[in-house]
């Protein structure tokens, strides 16, 4: 007993001279390198990047820009269940060291001596701060020369700032994995909530990302994942900050993520890079991608959400009637070793959704299926989802082609589903919806696929607007005396247009002439001749310049034809326009940005509606009135089973290449243009009335439903000297003292 005794007096004699001869040689090595370190002080002002934020209307994030995805969260913010799980995984002695441990950093040193290779970790929390505040400094010596620096850096840290700003700069500092940095933007990719409401198996999960946030984080690898999240849990059991059974019963709980490591949310991707573009140029792309900026919009989710799918199931729908195109890629005629079973596509998600248009990859063909992989799941498109293309399987996809399907039903127990045959529609197209009252854009698509082209058709593409222009004619005829009840002349013309120059004779769309008709019925049927006949009559400068009011910038030449559309403007110009008559004759400029405000809270800029005089406001009420007859019996009337107070007029050019429908209701406007990026024809009568329209009430409907539900419908604002007189026709409105006698 007592040479045991005295076996292990000297073992602790010995022990305590190699530690104390370890610290002394670790602390001379750190002097020696004092002078060729960061200031710590600099970390008094010390502001991580964060994330810039988008926000619509509801207070949602519509987008975000940022160089590292974080969310800065104070020590209190930081749950204790999560700050156990770090500690325990990563520094259980974090509470009571000094910013290193001597015996282990003198292990690392002679362990990088010894061998070759990578030094282990040996990091406290502190010294893992240290690298990632001040990587230039501290990552390019040899590994241990490097720890030494990272040693003294903590020690400075540990000197300058109390342990929950130590621990509350690391949270938020250190990545998670798939761009995401700090805990709390951690908590919303993986789990899709708060880090104040992570649970316990949620918290070591986290926590066990850390040493390598790449390859244990549950996107990357679930298994790897789960080892590190039960490696956690039994360290918490070690340090006693939970019980066995609590451990072990959060071992049996699958890691359920509520994410996707995926580009950050946009709701609207042309919105959101005029947005990037213009705070940009007024701040820096450092303060865009860094500062966490405010930025909020007007823009409406639910409405940028029915836009979105509108466009693209209109567009499909269109692009089917060209025709089916076999598919561009192979993945056996690559050459590049892939094969059918274990190639992946990188838009696969991790689980399917019905609806949703996604790559898949063809395994089979047979005389009646064609046989489809997304992920892990197996596929089949039967006759009724391939049968638009009017051939069989085996004419359509080979084996190894990459096509597109939209997943119809889904068997998760079977790992089956069905899906439709779809492809990347060629022909484009856009949508915009601004506020009547404010401006403000509520929802903006520039086009069919962001990824694929970045130029914004709602706001740069000049495009012939074709009837869309008639409306600007018959306001100026309103505000000259022209009634509603006004009979025009619908009977053949021939208009001289200048010497040596052939007649102009124009025709309207379906070859017939009505003759002498009411000014409400040539406008809601969109008839040419009389318009025609009224813009020589008033004038085209004279029309022109109500264009000009109403916002239409883009060159307008006074010829007679620009009518009927001869002319070209962006849907921007044209939204804009419209949506001065539901509004009284006031049109708004379009507004993108309401307000800016930095991380502190300052407000860096605001942005006020502007307004701008365009029309009488008896004169707009009528035009509202008019173009309401558009919707219900003209060339809209599809969009009067809407059963909701609505105006607009549809527009097509000659030989189909553009197609419109802009059309309102008493709070929005809401504008389609169809057409293809070169001039050439959507298809064959591929009108506004076919394409556009279609589009729009999809759009609309998803509006109205929202709408019913906050009450009765608005109703357009009836000035005081609009009075009805009952007609020939029936009732009908007139501006007092221009009603007949």
């Amino acid at each position: 007993m007592r040479a045991s005794r005295s076996l292990i007096r000297s073992f602790g004699l010995v022990a305590l001279f190699v530690g104390a001869a370890a610290a002394g040689t670790a602390g001379g090595v750190l002097f020696a390198f004092a002078g060729d370190l960061p200031e710590i002080e600099a970390l008094d002002d010390y502001s991580p990047g964060v994330i810039t934020r988008v926000l619509g209307r509801d207070g949602s994030t519509v987008a975000e820009f940022a160089t590292e995805r974080r969310q800065v969260i104070g020590y209190d913010q930081i749950p204790e269940v999560l700050r156990q799980a770090i500690m325990s995984a990563e520094d259980q002695d974090f509470m009571t060291h000094g910013g290193f441990h001597p015996l282990l950093m003198a292990y690392a040193a002679v362990n990088d001596v010894v061998r070759s290779g990578r030094t282990p970790g040996r990091s406290t929390i502190t010294q893992q701060l240290a690298r990632q505040l001040f990587p230039e400094s501290l990552g390019f010596e040899r590994a241990w020369i490097r720890k030494i620096k990272e040693a003294l850096v903590a020690i400075q840290i540990e000197k300058r700032y109390t342990k929950e700003e130590i621990f509350t700069m690391y949270c938020n500092k250190v990545p998670w994995g798939n761009r995401t940095y700090g805990v709390e933007a951690a908590s919303q990719l993986y789990f899709g909530k708060s880090a104040r409401d992570l649970t316990l198996e949620e918290a070591a999960t986290i926590a066990g990302m850390l040493p390598a946030p790449q390859r244990l984080n549950p996107y990357s690898s679930l298994e790897a994942a789960s080892r590190r999240r039960a490696y956690v849990l039994d360290r918490m059991v070690r340090e006693g900050y939970i019980t066995a059974t609590a451990a072990s019963e959060a071992k049996g709980h699958p890691i359920v993520t509520r994410g996707e490591p995926s580009q950050p949310p946009a709701l609207s991707r042309y919105f959101a890079e005029i947005i990037r573009t213009d705070l940009e140029a007024k701040y820096g792309t450092k303060a865009v991608y860094e500062d966490g900026l405010i930025v909020r919009t007007g823009l409406d989710p639910l409405l940028q959400r029915a836009a979105n799918t509108a466009l693209d199931d209109g567009l499909r729908r269109i692009d089917r009637l060209r025709g089916f195109r076999r598919p561009a890629r192979n993945i056996i005629d690559a050459g590049d070793g892939a094969s059918l079973d274990t190639w992946r596509h990188p838009q696969w998600p991790r689980d399917l959704d019905e609806g949703t248009v996604l790559p898949a990859l063809v395994m089979d063909v047979s005389q009646t299926a064609i046989t489809i992989r997304i992920g892990t799941m197996t596929g089949l498109i039967e006759r009724a989802g391939y049968q638009w293309t009017r051939r069989q399987p085996r004419d359509l996809v080979r084996p190894g082609d990459v096509i597109e399907a939209r997943v119809r039903t889904i068997d998760h127990e079977a790992a089956r589903f069905t899906a439709d045959l779809e492809q990347t529609p060629e022909v484009e197209g856009a949508v915009l919806a601004l506020d009547n009252r404010t401006g403000q854009i509520m929802a903006m698509v520039g086009g069919a696929n962001f990824v694929r082209s970045q130029f914004n058709r709602a706001t740069q593409a000049k495009r012939q607007v074709g009837s869309l222009f008639k409306p600007f004619v018959y306001a100026a005829a309103i505000d000259r005396g022209y009634t509603a009840a006004s009979i025009l002349d619908d009977s053949p013309a021939s208009f001289n247009v200048g010497p040596n120059q052939p007649p102009y004779e124009p025709r309207n769309y379906d070859r017939t002439f009505r003759g002498p008709i009411p000014l409400r019925l040539a406008l809601a049927q969109s008839r040419n001749v009389p318009v025609i006949r009224l813009m020589e009559a008033l004038g085209p400068r004279q029309v022109i310049g109500y264009a000009r009011r109403m916002g239409m910038s883009s060159p307008i030449p006074e010829v007679l034809s620009v009518a009927i559309g001869a002319s070209e403007a962006t849907l921007q110009e044209i939204v804009s326009a419209y949506s001065a008559f539901p509004n009284q004759g006031v049109r708004m400029e379009p507004l993108t940005m309401l307000e800016v405000v930095d991380r502190d809270g300052t407000v860096l800029e605001q942005h006020r509606p502007e307004a701008h005089e365009a029309l009488r406001a008896d004169t707009a009420y009528i035009m509202t009135n008019l173009l309401e007859s558009v919707v219900q019996r003209g060339t809209a009337a599809s969009a009067a089973s809407l059963n909701w107070p609505l105006g607009g007029k549809t527009g097509t050019t000659d030989d189909y290449t553009d197609a419109w429908f802009v059309g309102f209701d008493p709070e929005i406007t809401v504008g389609v243009w169809i057409g293809m990026d070169q001039k050439r024809p959507i298809g064959t009568n591929q009108t506004g009335t076919v394409a556009a329209l279609p589009i729009w009430r999809q759009i609309m409907s998803e509006w109205i439903a929202h709408r019913r539900e906050a009450g009765d419908p608005p109703v357009f604002e009836r000035p005081g000297n609009i009075v009805t007189v009952e007609t020939a026709t029936g009732p009908e409105v007139f501006i007092a003292g221009t009603e007949p006698q």
